[in-house]
């Protein structure tokens, strides 16, 4: 029984069947196994699961909701088990049980990786069939996950929006609205002030949760090891975080991405990028940082999610990087892509709406709560604009405030273009919130033209902030130079002021393109101070990054 895919004509690379050639080729990489009916390989909230190929019999890939079991596909001879987990070193998603008696191929996660690295046409074979059963899993809403909580939690909002940007299938359950939710609170012994509540593999009731727990327990979060030295640790997931750690396990290197939150950055944010180049038709930022990171876990970078660096020991080789929860991590060399955050409005009740009608992202999850709605989108820059054009698809207003006096400052054409012709959306420029009321949920904004003095209040519930950019460099300042605004220093913009830097720069070469006031330690994207605002700038400061980290190894 196979799922039905979006896209018809991907069934057969989602569930392939190997010829006898291909299977002779994995054969030298596994295990031959007698397995016997109604026997368990896997159960969900399994780390370290094993793809079994089979050879003669039958397999049962069962995922196990709330309300009991069910087959999500069920293998024969020459298909193989297995999705993005596999890659990740996630946690399994489902239950794997054998339906009829016969041999399978076992591989552990090592041996796959092994083999997807030397053997070209079957790792398109295999990654191909991952990424497409991950987006059925998605599109089905199935997984090993279960939100329950409600569309006015600002927590519930946070937790569907870190695992949906992580690309995580899950299952969400509305309290609000849903008929059988007094029935799930007292199967679990969840009271109201609980909720948000996940409920993970089945087995783990999280009660509010913070995203660091909930990554732990889907094996986002990844293992330090204290006695391993890597050869690079790139801090932040964004797109040049990203293409650091592509490149970086590409050339053999020994890399590991700390991401706080959801590997994208600001771009995993927008909707749909359209001048990146080639997607001619435009890739949503999620989707891009999706690919990412499968492409980067696929030649052996570690991913760990849902973990903050906290302090830099800079002062000794390695250097030693401090995470939230306390956890040592030592790296030969060290690419900071921690990016920026945008600016928040000075208005006194703000962080009483976040998540409550104040949001800093505009994807489709976002999208679902206003429409039909008047919203507004704060900002001037690319991503605000594909905000709006994005949000007047659903919308029935979109009035755009800009501190600015003309988009042209800040904005591509393409996109001033489409918001001159579009409508639904009404620019204001030299314009900025002045205030926001409500109760729970934000029900009113004041916004103030600085040039006229005029002020305008109207019933808006949902405003999206994509403002300027604040740098996150504080754990920072002890160790690298940095610019007035808080970003970070690099190659000869260092000139001036590197007598004067916190730690004396010890070579006789002067700092590389992108490199900081440490020595084999580099900035890149938008925490790099004259950073050009633009994804595929980003990319290539992360690919130019590894080419440095090598030649700085070479040093040491």
């Amino acid at each position: 029984m196979l799922p039905s895919l979006k896209v018809p004509d991907r069934q057969e690379e989602a569930f392939p069947v190997l010829t006898p050639a291909q299977v002779d080729r994995i054969r030298p990489h596994g295990t031959v196994r007698s397995v016997l009916a109604g026997e368990v390989l896997f159960e969900p909230g399994k780390l370290g699961m094993s793809c079994f190929v089979v050879l003669a019999g039958k397999l049962d890939i069962a995922m196990v909701g709330l309300s009991g079991e069910q087959v999500f596909v069920t293998y024969g001879p020459g298909q193989f088990s297995g999705e993005v987990v596999l890659i990740s070193g996630a946690r399994a998603l489902a239950r794997g049980r054998v339906a009829e008696p016969g041999e399978f191929l076992e591989l552990s996660a090592d041996a796959l990786r092994t083999l997807i690295a030397k053997d070209a046409e079957l790792s398109e074979l295999f990654m191909r069939a991952f990424v497409l059963r991950r987006v059925a899993l998605i599109s089905s809403g199935l997984g090993n996950v279960v939100v329950l909580g409600s569309q006015h939690s600002s927590n519930t909002l946070r937790l569907r929006e870190f695992l949906t940007r992580n690309g995580h299938p899950h299952r969400y359950v509305d309290l609000d609205n849903d008929q059988g939710s007094q029935e799930l609170l007292d199967r679990f012994d969840i009271k109201l002030e609980d909720i948000p509540v996940v409920i993970c593999s089945g087995k783990s009731v999280l009660r509010n949760p913070t995203n660091q727990r909930l990554a732990e327990c889907l094996g986002f979060a990844g293992r330090t090891d204290q006695y391993r030295i890597h050869d690079v640790a790139i801090v932040g997931g964004g797109p040049a975080g990203l293409a650091a750690a592509v490149y970086a396990a590409s050339e053999g290197l020994d890399a590991v991405v700390i991401e706080s939150e959801f590997p994208g950055g600001q771009a995993g944010a927008s909707s749909k990028i359209e001048n990146y180049i080639g997607f001619p038709m435009g890739i949503s930022g999620q989707e891009l940082a999706g690919r990412a990171v499968v492409q980067a876990e696929k030649f052996g970078a570690q991913m760990m999610v849902g973990q903050k660096v906290v302090k830099i020991r800079c002062e000794q080789r390695p250097y030693q990087l401090t995470l939230e929860n306390g956890a040592l991590l030592d790296a030969r060399s060290i690419v900071i892509a921690t990016g920026a955050q945008y600016n928040k409005p000075k208005v006194e009740n703000l962080g009483q709406f976040e998540g409550q009608g104040i949001y800093y992202a505009a994807t489709f999850m976002e999208a679902q709560l206003c429409t039909g709605e008047e919203i507004i989108v704060v900002g001037g820059g690319n991503s605000a604009g594909q905000a709006a054009a994005f949000l007047a698809e659903t919308v029935s207003k979109v009035y755009m405030l800009v501190r600015g006096k003309a988009l042209s400052e800040t904005m591509s054409r393409y996109l001033i273009q489409r918001i001159d012709e579009n409508p639904v959306i009404e620019l204001h420029l030299q314009t900025e919130i002045a205030a926001l009321a409500g109760d729970s949920h934000l029900e009113r904004v004041t916004w103030l033209n600085r040039a006229t003095g005029e002020q305008s209040t109207r019933n808006i519930r949902h405003v999206f902030v994509m403002a300027g950019a604040s740098p996150r460099t504080d754990w920072l300042r002890e160790c690298v130079a940095l610019d007035q605004q808080g970003f970070i220093l690099t190659g000869r913009d260092l000139d001036p002021v590197l007598d004067t830097a916190p730690l004396k720069w010890p070579l006789s070469r002067p700092p590389e393109m992108l490199e900081t006031s440490l020595p084999a330690v580099f900035a890149v994207g938008d925490i790099r101070s004259g950073n050009v605002k633009r994804v595929a700038s980003a990319v290539g400061e992360g690919s130019i990054s590894i080419h440095l980290v090598q030649r700085g190894l070479a040093e040491i």
